[in-house]
């Protein structure tokens, strides 16, 4: 764990008199703490580092207590004086994780996360046990989902499943640490199967479904609402005053508020560990037979949809790795350089599975069209294309659900990466515009909610957008290549679809 060497950006020298608004996303490679002013400014960001567990394949855990030390790193990294004028604190954080409370608050395992795949077969039993999930919930059970895991766990640890008493979601347990409420918001909620998104409350049936109750479940707000106030310890362990805590949001809907999408057709595209394809609508709209996500936005009366990719930004690193490139940055500068052409192989970026389109946790990464032709850089663009593709898959089920996107946001780590911008552009053929700081993410839009839940009147709160840095147009020529391309894999996919399940069994 090392989690206790943060990486600070915030002026040291600085002292910040005026309120400030203390946002807190609990990540899966990292904590991230980040502060805004009175008009929405960032006057400091830090980071501390995560670790993911693979004790098995398909599995990926992580230990709650690491979530801890992060948050109290990340947040103790920013300059004295900025942390004390925090006036109240959001959180975002990574959807679907699974931490398994005693009566006393202790955890139980490791937290099972978003990105195992451990409970395909539980997905299958859920849906037996309840044949109205997908219309209580409007989505397909996926392995990625919180309720199948606890079925995992209630089949394979009978012992941890019989001494559980409350379940949380990483933010949540922060939450738990930071206030000793058991609290949690409607967007993050939406991600565990036991919500009914419609009407914003859990649904009791699916709990039946996974032997659990409402005594289970924390009580469910909408994200700007307060949850609770930082208790004396833990205002002391982190440095900062003991302030109000709102509910906060998944790293998602967070991430939409820190872009300013709130209205109905808003969207963006996120490149992070994973890819995220997110649309705003203003009722509940579920496509669960193509695996498109139809969750509560954390705002009152807003709802989303959204098409995951498990691999994106991930899947760029491990290319960039298995291609002996130093950095990510340095080998999409060099597959930019070498360009496409016949000697780019096909690349399916399915390294842990796939939620949308093809909920398939069986799915793994291919490469196909290699040859003595086929240098390092062609590896690298081959995923590019790859992850490119598969967003634009991801589209056509939001497509189809019923949404018409409108203006889209490009952010995340990758999104950073003009060639990688440009493809991404051309395989969804609309322009995307990449705002000012918006690597900044689930983080800015925890503190954005923070912002709100001071703002007097409520009800007056704007969520403001970054400035717009530039935008990428849909190139014709790229446009043409993926076009010609996304027929043959997707056909890969369909004809390798059952040998990835014979080599999983």
């Amino acid at each position: 764990m090392s989690a206790h060497n943060p990486a600070s950006h915030a002026g040291r020298g600085a002292v910040y008199q005026t309120p400030v608004f203390l946002g807190i996303d609990i990540g899966t490679s990292a904590v991230k703490a980040l502060v805004l002013d009175e008009n929405g400014a960032i006057v400091g960001q830090s980071s501390a580092p995560l670790e993911v567990s693979r004790p098995q394949p398909l599995w990926s855990e992580q230990d709650p207590e690491a979530w801890w030390s992060a948050t109290i790193a990340a947040v103790r990294a920013l300059p004295a004086t900025t942390r004390r004028a925090a006036r109240s604190l959001g959180l975002s954080g990574q959807m679907h994780g699974a931490v398994l409370l005693d009566r006393a608050d202790q955890t139980l395992r490791p937290a099972i996360l978003w990105n195992d795949g451990r409970s395909a077969a539980e997905c299958r039993e859920l849906e037996d046990a309840e044949p109205r999930t997908r219309g209580l919930t409007g989505n397909a059970a996926m392995p990625g989902f919180t309720a199948p895991k606890l079925l995992w766990v209630r089949r394979h640890e009978p012992q941890i499943f019989a001494r559980v008493s409350t379940v949380l979601l990483p933010k949540d347990y922060v939450r738990l640490r930071l206030t000793g409420e058991r609290c949690t918001d409607v967007s993050d909620a939406s991600g565990t199967l036991w919500l009914d998104p419609a009407r914003r409350e859990w649904s009791e049936p699916m709990l039946a479904a996974t032997g659990l109750d409402l005594h289970a479940m924390p009580r469910v707000l909408e994200g700007p609402q307060v949850s609770g106030t930082l208790t004396a310890q833990s205002a002391a362990e982190l440095g900062v005053d003991p302030i109000p805590v709102v509910a906060g949001a998944g790293d998602n809907a967070a991430s939409a508020v820190g872009l300013g999408v709130v209205a109905s057709g808003e969207a963006f595209l996120s490149v992070g560990t994973s890819g995220v394809l997110f649309v705003v609508t203003d009722r509940f709209r579920p496509n669960a037979a193509r695996g498109a996500h139809a969750f509560c936005h954390c705002l009152p009366g807003r709802w989303h949809q959204m098409g995951v990719l498990l691999s994106a930004g991930s899947a760029l690193q491990w290319a960039a790795d298995v291609a002996g490139f130093a950095s990510v940055p340095e080998a999409v500068a060099a597959a930019d350089r070498r360009g496409i052409g016949r000697y780019t192989p096909y690349f399916l970026p399915y390294l842990t599975g796939e939620r949308t389109p093809h909920n398939d946790p069986y799915a793994r990464g291919v490469y196909f069209g290699l040859g003595f032709e086929t240098e390092r850089a062609d590896l690298v663009m081959g995923a590019m294309l790859g992850v490119a593709i598969a967003f634009a898959d991801a589209q056509e089920a939001l497509r189809e659900a019923g949404s018409e996107l409108q203006t889209v946001w490009l952010c995340g780590g990758a999104a950073r990466l003009d060639p990688l911008a440009r493809i991404l552009a051309a395989a969804l053929d609309r322009p995307l515009a990449r705002g000012a700081g918006s690597e900044a993410g689930a983080a800015l839009g925890a503190a954005q909610l923070a912002r709100a839940a001071a703002a007097c009147p409520k009800e007056s709160h704007t969520y403001s957008r970054p400035a717009v840095e530039c935008t990428f147009e849909p190139e014709p020529g790229v446009r043409a290549l993926l076009r010609e391309r996304g027929p043959l894999h997707r056909r890969l996919y369909l004809e390798l679809r059952s040998t990835f399940q014979e080599c999983a069994a």
